[in-house]
């Protein structure tokens, strides 16, 4: 509302302003200086009272008002090079003017009017084609502005989470003595962007703050780490985020989590962690954080109303700063009304129903999670599988077969149970809680059949059903039944249909011409091959030798190896004994002369 001026005041601007209307070129000033003089004010007061008491006159409207002489092409061709000028951030390098008159050099537009009048050709100035292009919505301006978005929700508390991580510019580690332990507060004037090395020497003890967000109720969670954005830190705050705390009512395990496109968060490890826990990930495209802007959202409350009072109440360390955060959490959870649903966050997330609050594991058995994956198991006769040192019964499981594989994974959510998991043809997996089987003092199986007292038997697998249909193809039966009575009696499979050996009564016949060939010269006489000698070594002829009465000593052993030096030809053994033994009497004549 305007201020109030006295009457004398008013009555003195409005003629102030007449005479203005009437006065001759250059005595406009000397008037205004009158008046302000007159009244104690100043000139630019005077100004500003004229503005506020006098009536303003439409200004008339322009003939062409409304009317472009820009052609759409030409909108388009000078809107895309503006856009091609854009750098990150989306700052735009090029003026309207600047990329008109490149246009223009090269020929891609002309931006130009004819004067009705005169039939003169005038370019078109800066303006209006500025006008023009916001009025085809080609202006830069307009394209990049956020495309128009469409509301989301969520069915019930913990049905979707959100969580983003951010760093904590304001504070770090530096734990290098008595006086400097803690979190402290960065100095601006010692690290900012012109300080490239003192940033760097404090990257690994600088805070990260993991936010997590209700989607349905809105509650907020805080879980801060040292190091930097990592799969490890992820699933170490998602584990925090997930347990009972205290009184906090906010817990369990959600059944979607959005989160952003980093690689942090799409990691194996993280991962792995969610499908254990049966968690769907869900990654907003990048470039759209608007998916996820709750949890931006949360950031900037936890800065604001947490954060802020760090200052005046430092904390040692990272647990202290964790256990302070927690306080937060409860108070302003509890006691802060959200404005979509009129409701403090704790109360709107306490209407979560029995069947939707799955209940996290421990922290060691999520941590042991982390790092778990699927273990090959082969099915018993039995319909069942070793898999940790116990063993569970697969029964139920849709299609199984006795003798194959099937991957088993720990089940976080009952501690007398497994998971069966199988991976369909889309990659997504489907689990199968199995139960345990539990045995009496004796050994058996509890549900196990009495002798004498009945008999159950496994439903069919599939396996089985395929036995039977192949079973009752075989023998052209309509039942079970029909199929055991017909191969019973032995009759002839496939009712007779099926001639083995009509492949060959099909086969074309086939002619050969005649090969030329020469005649085998047959051997009309008998006549007997020699078999040669066998080869003794010369200890295999000494001991022949020996046995047939030659006495064998150095002597004749050298005078053998110097007769036959390859070995003895066995029908060779009755002439060497003749030889060796005439010669040995020899010598005993000639001795006996002397």
């Amino acid at each position: 509302m305007p201020p109030s001026y006295s009457p004398y005041v008013t009555q003195r601007v409005l003629a102030l302003s007449t005479a203005l209307q009437t006065a001759e070129r250059g005595q406009a000033g000397g008037l205004v200086r009158e008046c302000a003089a007159e009244l104690a004010l100043s000139v630019p007061t005077v100004y500003r009272i004229m503005d506020q008491v006098t009536l303003k006159t439409q200004r008339k409207q322009r003939s062409d008002a409304g009317t472009v002489s820009l052609s759409r092409q030409e909108a388009v061709d000078i809107s895309a090079y503006l856009m091609s000028s854009l750098r990150k951030g989306n700052k735009r390098l090029l003026s309207i003017g600047q990329a008109v008159a490149e246009l223009r050099a090269n020929g891609i537009v002309r931006a130009q009017r004819i004067d009705a009048a005169s039939g003169e050709v005038i370019p078109l100035s800066e303006s209006a084609i500025s006008r023009a292009l916001k009025g085809y919505k080609l202006h830069p301006d307009q394209l990049l502005r956020a495309a128009p978005g469409k509301e989301m929700q969520s069915l019930h508390p913990n049905h979707v989470w959100q969580i983003d991580a951010s760093l904590c510019v304001l504070y770090y580690l530096k734990p290098t003595g008595p006086r400097d332990a803690g979190l402290q507060v960065m100095d601006h004037d010692k690290f900012y962007k012109n300080k490239p090395a003192n940033l760097k020497a404090i990257e690994a003890d600088r805070v990260w703050r993991y936010a997590v967000t209700d989607h349905n109720s809105g509650a907020i969670f805080v879980h801060y780490v040292m190091g930097a954005e990592s799969g490890a830190n992820l699933a170490e705050s998602f584990i925090a985020a997930i347990q009972q705390r205290g009184t906090s009512p906010f817990h369990g395990v959600p059944f979607i989590l959005m989160m952003d496109m980093g690689s942090a968060n799409t990691s194996g490890l993280f991962k792995q962690l969610a499908r254990r826990l049966q968690v769907e990930i869900i990654a907003h495209a990048p470039g759209n954080a608007r998916a996820t802007g709750q949890v931006e959202n949360a950031h900037n409350i936890i800065e604001r109303s947490f954060e802020s009072g760090l200052r005046l109440t430092p904390v040692q360390d990272l647990a202290g700063l964790n256990t302070l955060a927690q306080r937060w959490i409860a108070w302003f959870n509890g006691t802060q009304v959200h404005s979509r649903h009129g409701k403090t966050r704790f109360d709107a997330w306490m209407t979560i129903a029995a069947e939707q609050l799955r209940i996290a594991p421990s922290p060691e058995l999520c941590r042991q999670l982390v790092n778990h994956k699927p273990e090959k198991r082969k099915v018993s006769v039995m319909l069942t599988v070793q898999f940790g040192g116990a063993e569970y019964d697969v029964s139920s499981i849709p299609g199984i077969v006795v003798g194959e594989s099937v991957m088993m994974a720990i089940n976080p959510y009952q501690a007398d149970a497994a998971t069966v998991v199988e991976v369909g043809a889309d990659g997504k997996e489907a689990l199968h809680s199995v139960p345990l089987v539990a045995r009496n003092e004796a050994g058996f199986r509890e549900d196990a059949n009495v002798i004498g007292e009945g008999y159950t038997r496994h439903a069919d697998t599939l396996a089985d059903t395929n036995r039977k249909l192949v079973e009752r193809t075989i023998m052209d039966a309509p039942t079970d039944e029909a199929a055991e009575a017909a191969r019973k009696a032995k009759a002839r499979p496939f009712g007779g249909r099926i001639d083995p050996y009509k492949v060959i009564d099909d086969a074309p016949e086939r002619t050969f011409l005649p090969r030329k060939g020469e005649a085998l010269a047959v051997q009309t006489t008998t006549a007997a091959t020699p078999v040669p000698a066998r080869q003794l070594t010369h200890f295999e002829a000494g001991q022949w030798l020996t046995a047939n009465g030659v006495q064998m000593g150095r002597e004749v052993y050298e005078k053998l190896r110097a007769w036959h030096a390859d070995g003895v030809p066995e029908d060779q053994l009755a002439t060497l004994k003749d030889r060796l033994t005439v010669r040995a009497g020899l010598r005993v004549v000639a001795g006996g002369s002397k």
